[in-house]
């Protein structure tokens, strides 16, 4: 599948409207990480130079579809001001007469942001009349929110029916690295899942094992339904008994395709998942009653770089153990370390695998780094994301907007 990308359009003159994924933590007004922002300038960056009318939107947070100021994005285009040096416009909604007069008046180069799109109930629920005023106020659209892909809202996908549309930088690395780990990882191919549960990565699991995949790391509380799954006795640890099934499928998969499955040999284990509470390393398949499996111990961490030391590609999602509490960190820190000093191509995704490569400041040592943790998994899953497929090449939009468009 092919997808228009800013080369294939000319954007001289043109009101372009961006979806960009400026879901960022604000607190107190400020940011408290700007990635996100900083991910979306090499886009805006490129048609400002083309002489566009930039009109950015995006979400954030949950507001439920009622304008909230906890969630006004007005914040945002300070810090975006800041990151990209340049003035940005706000407009204090996203649809209605003040935004069409706003845009009426703006100049080629100039970028306006408008507000929340989830102030709107219309947005989550891909509203064909909303998503035709979004689109009645440029000429162009272009997605660059890898992170909302997997999300057919009106500003996502329903936007991309009324206007001629491409993907921008960031979505399109994330279409690239993400496609290379699925149709050529080479040789030796290795996976690396943690983080809590199965369930969240079971369709991830069944559809990378059918792959070119050399070997398969799974650490986090997912592993100890693995472990138990084998006969391990597991203790207290975090067990999804309703997903043996899934997993005893999964191991024969591995064991016909001659995957080398990787589980923890040994764990840092708790009575309680709390900071600083006492530990013991455990054998990974002989817990005690009463205590938990919170993080992978040294055996483990030995045996797991030494695996991925030997990998060409590799995936990375999700933390080792539970990583936000102090004295469980070590696990998680350790595979980031490893994954990042190798010369293997590198991609991961997820919200706490970012925190916890930011957390490492080695950012700058992956190949890659997703925005999108749940598009990415559901990319890799095999599943089409409605935000790539309604650009794909050559579908045009499939009817004129229902009013005349604005003035240059």
């Amino acid at each position: 599948m092919t997808w228009r990308t800013l080369n294939d359009v000319d954007f001289r003159g043109k009101r372009v409207i961006v979806r960009v994924d400026l879901n960022i933590p604000i607190e107190d007004g400020k940011a408290k990480n700007d990635r996100k922002i900083r991910e979306s300038v090499p886009t805006i960056a490129y048609l400002i130079g083309a002489g566009a009318k930039v009109i950015l939107m995006s979400h954030l947070d949950r507001p439920r579809g009622v304008p909230d100021p906890k969630y006004s994005l007005e914040p945002v285009s300070h810090v975006l001001a800041k990151v990209i040096k340049r003035k940005v416009k706000f407009v204090n909604d996203c649809v209605g007469p003040r935004v069409r007069a706003t845009v009426e008046g703006m100049k080629p180069r100039d970028i306006l942001l408008l507000e929340n799109t989830r102030f709107h109930p219309e947005e989550e629920r891909n509203d064909n009349a909303f998503a035709r005023e979004l689109a009645s106020l440029a000429d162009v659209y272009v997605n660059d929110a890898f992170g909302t892909a997997h999300r057919a809202h009106a500003s996502t996908h329903g936007i991309a029916r009324y206007l001629t549309g491409c993907v921008g930088f960031l979505m399109e690395r994330e279409v690239e690295s993400l496609s290379t780990i699925l149709l050529s990882p080479g040789d030796m191919f290795t996976v690396v899942l943690g983080g809590a549960k199965v369930s969240d990565k079971v369709q991830i699991l069944k559809n990378l094992v059918k792959k070119d995949l050399r070997t398969l790391i799974i650490g986090g509380g997912m592993a100890f339904t693995f472990i138990a799954a084998r006969g391990g006795r597991i203790g207290n640890s975090l067990v999804e008994k309703e997903r043996i099934h899934d997993v005893n499928d999964i191991l024969a998969t591995c064991r016909a395709r001659k995957v080398d499955l990787v589980l923890p040999v040994d764990v840092v284990a708790a009575q309680r998942l709390e900071d600083g509470a006492p530990t013991r390393i455990c054998d990974a398949n002989n817990i005690p009653d009463g205590w938990l499996g919170a993080d992978i111990g040294p055996k483990s961490i030995e045996l797991f770089t030494n695996k991925i030391k030997r990998s060409t590609t590799i995936f990375w999602n999700g933390p080792m153990g539970a990583f936000e509490r102090k004295g469980f960190s070590t696990g998680t820190e350790a595979v980031a370390k490893a994954i990042a000093s190798t010369k293997a191509f590198t991609v991961a995704g997820g919200g706490d695998t970012l925190r916890a490569i930011e957390e490492s400041r080695l950012e700058n040592e992956f190949s890659h780094v997703s925005t999108g943790g749940g598009a990415s998994l559901e990319f890799l899953e095999g599943v089409e994301l409605p935000g790539l497929s309604v650009l794909r090449k050559p579908e045009e939009r499939v009817e004129r907007l229902p009013y005349p468009s604005l003035p240059p």
